[in-house]
């Protein structure tokens, strides 16, 4: 018999339209590189960026989206003289951003970073596309209202996050109830085998250096903190039908292994790549296909061997107090995100040390009311108020 002959050719994709918002940031520059990788699957309808013109100009440039957003209005004048002669639309001002998010397309992918990506998303929840979504704060700070706005529009969400991307892969979403827990990784930090006393001297420049991940550096300073990780165990329990219960964190310092959901018969299954962010977003991109990644292999056998311990939230509190605000409900995961990025800002600028974050995040969280968000700007209120207490301390 020939084989061969029994072979079906598989028919070329259909082109998907992007809208990129957050298109300078690392996961937006890391999302136009997949892009780039594959030019005839996809065609991009907008890109938008925060204050990055020259960048976003660059990019427009060269890959031709209809539209250019830039969400600082002051420099749209800036942004209109560079694409001048482009045929490319240029725009400002957050209402803008939120204009681009809800324009026909296939698919947004959501890279904003911070609560300023909370109103775009909900206008590409709203538009009908597929959400990738790389915004945990939307999760985070806006669960509720989110996810009540997803499921009225029937979007289909893809989480772009590695740990969450990695459960969205394995959970089988016809019979959740045979998931008994689920696990996501974290590397520790560059901070993992440092005593409390050295952390109380830790700058901000040690901070972002991540062992493993090439990221910004907000988010480099979660990682060090591991309130990276309990922001994403409040995303995980929103994304996912878990109970606070069922999620749990584990030190893993290669970062090989993103979560390992633990079956009731005793199996468990585990999501496995090298630490590049170019793997859950082609994943995202394609779904629910798959396309190669600008990425290398991974190979077990070079590596060795796996390292696994529990986490030390005597040395990091962020993580117990990420997991006390999960469990409280109300506005207290919205008071947590709002209340970190303050206090990663002011250590960024040397205003606190590395050890007053997680205290200031506990403080802010002591000290306003929990309440229920029944809106967004239920959530940007909230978010506004613990941003000045947290400013304030």
């Amino acid at each position: 018999m020939n084989i061969k002959s029994r072979v079906v050719p598989i028919p070329a994709a259909q082109k998907k339209s992007i809208t990129l918002l957050g298109a300078t940031g690392t996961i937006g520059q890391n999302t136009l590189k997949i892009i780039a990788a594959h030019p005839n699957r996809f065609d991009i309808m907008a890109l938008t960026a925060g204050d990055n013109v020259a960048l976003l100009a660059e990019q427009a440039k060269k890959f031709r989206p209809k539209r250019a957003v830039i969400a600082n209005a002051a420099l749209y004048g800036e942004l209109k003289e560079l694409l001048q002669g482009s045929g490319i639309e240029a725009a400002a001002g957050e209402d803008a951003v939120c204009e681009a998010a809800a324009m026909p397309s296939d698919l947004v992918m959501s890279a904003i970073v911070g609560a300023a990506g909370l109103k775009p998303t909900l206008a590409a929840i709203r538009s009908g596309a597929t959400l990738a979504l790389a915004n945990k704060e939307c999760l985070v700070s806006a669960g509720v209202v989110m996810t009540r706005e997803i499921r009225k529009y029937g979007t289909t969400l893809i989480p772009v996050d590695s740990e969450h991307n990695a459960i969205f892969q394995l959970f089988d979403f016809h019979h959740p109830e045979c998931v008994e827990s689920v696990t996501i990784t974290a590397s520790g930090g560059p901070f993992r085998d440092w005593t409390l006393e050295q952390m109380r001297g830790a700058t901000p420049q040690q901070a972002v250096k991540h062992p493993n991940w090439n990221m910004g550096a907000k988010i480099s300073v979660d990682s060090a903190t591991l309130m990276n990780k309990g922001l994403e165990l409040i995303e995980a329990y929103y994304l996912f039908p878990f109970t606070p219960e069922q999620l749990q964190v584990l030190i893993h310092p290669q970062s090989i292994v993103h979560c390992l959901v633990q079956m009731i018969d005793g199996s468990v299954l585990a999501q496995m790549s090298l630490p590049d962010m170019c793997t859950p977003i082609a994943h995202a991109l394609a779904w629910p296909e798959r396309i190669a990644a600008p990425v290398k292999k991974l190979d077990l056998g070079a590596i060795g061997s796996l390292q696994f311990e529990p986490p030390d939230t005597g040395r990091f509190p962020a993580l117990r107090i990420a997991r006390d605000a999960l469990v409280a409900g109300g506005n207290a995961p919205t008071v947590l995100n709002a209340a970190n990025e303050i206090a990663v800002q002011r250590f960024l600028k040397g205003e606190i040390g590395f050890l007053d974050i997680a205290k200031m995040v506990e403080k802010t969280l002591e000290n306003v009311d929990n309440t229920v968000l029944e809106t967004i700007d239920d959530v940007l209120e909230c978010d506004k108020a613990a941003r000045q207490f947290a400013g304030n301390i």
